[in-house]
């Protein structure tokens, strides 16, 4: 089988690249005295409806959608960009289970971002057949679903979910031909264990409980990670040292949302080149991971200027831009 020619859909996101948030943006977003004011100049800048009624997170969402439906327009077939949308899924899957379990009324708690309508995880859980899911994740909610109603353990049954949704993203990364696609599953798996070790070491989680919630990778053994994690926080950064996730270890030790910045900072680096290739489809996979942690930045920025917080402590929160 060909494979899909890109050229006229790389063409038309490097149009759009033009009109990308840079450093300079941002700048002049930390700039504007208030929130208020942030808000009108993102409206300025064509984000968001500038009605009255429209809130922050309606905002955001808007430019989300707004983003996927720009490559609907470009891709034929979506499904390369569903290894961004499988933790949307897992999520749900999650969602579904524990809504069962514990009804909790007037509050929607399902992500419509996803590759499959929430509405068949709901019915899947209702009536225990989930023959409707993909086979692997039709035997995690199984699994799942009988933890929660055996043991009430609400941890453990998000672990079990968690690691599967780790799994399928990085399955769909290496089934891909895109270099850059597999290097996102690999990025996202080994950066959500890390984050898996040290809060487990936080917590005083047993070696076989970090064991059972490390997904493993190519980049990390997990069976010394999780080692190292019931040792000492210092083991994980010794460990961490002789990996390519060296750089993290002076993140980790100044805080979670600098380790945050760092993981997302990293992405933004390896898919820098993407901005002169023009042939596959890694450039609208790199534009679309650009937009999403513009959309993420935008939201640090209008929090911290809502929150009070002084400028210094907002940028060293910000991301750094593809353009």
């Amino acid at each position: 089988m060909a494979k899909p020619d890109y050229i006229y859909a790389v063409a038309r996101i490097r149009a759009k690249e033009l009109s990308c948030f840079s450093s300079s943006t941002l700048e002049q977003l930390m700039a504007c005295k208030t929130y208020d004011e942030c808000i009108r100049m993102l409206n300025e800048k064509g984000w968001g409806s500038g009605s009255a009624g429209q809130t922050p997170e309606s905002l955001l969402e808007g430019e989300r959608n707004k983003t996927w439906e720009q490559l609907r327009e470009l891709v034929e077939d979506m499904s390369v960009f569903d290894v961004f949308l499988y933790a949307n899924d897992y999520h749900n899957l999650k969602a579904a289970i524990k809504e069962n379990y514990a009804p909790i009324q007037g509050v929607d708690i399902y992500n419509p971002n996803g590759t499959i309508d929430p509405v068949v995880f709901r019915r899947a859980v209702e009536e225990h057949d989930f023959s409707s899911l993909p086979s692997e994740m039709a035997a995690v909610a199984d699994e799942a679903l009988a933890i929660l109603r055996e043991t009430g353990d609400g941890q453990l049954c998000d672990v079990v979910v968690d690691k599967a949704a780790l799994q399928a993203i990085l399955a769909a990364g290496k089934a891909s031909d895109s270099p850059l696609l597999a290097f996102y599953a690999e990025h996202t798996v080994a950066t959500a264990d890390i984050k898996i070790a040290v809060r487990c070491q936080k917590t005083g989680k047993s070696l076989e409980f970090v064991r059972r919630a490390l997904a493993a990778c190519d980049t990390l053994d997990v069976g010394q990670l999780a080692q190292a994690s019931v040792e000492s926080l210092g083991a994980i950064g010794d460990y961490l040292s002789g990996t390519c996730y060296e750089g993290a270890v002076e993140a980790l030790n100044q805080s979670a949302s600098a380790f945050e910045r760092w993981c997302d900072n990293r992405l933004i680096e390896k898919i820098q080149p993407q901005k002169y290739e023009t042939t596959t489809v890694s450039p609208l996979a790199a534009w679309l991971l650009a937009r999403e942690n513009e959309i993420k930045t935008v939201r640090i920025l209008l929090s911290g200027k809502r929150n009070g917080l002084s400028d210094d402590a907002i940028r060293e929160r910000l991301r750094e831009m593809y353009v």
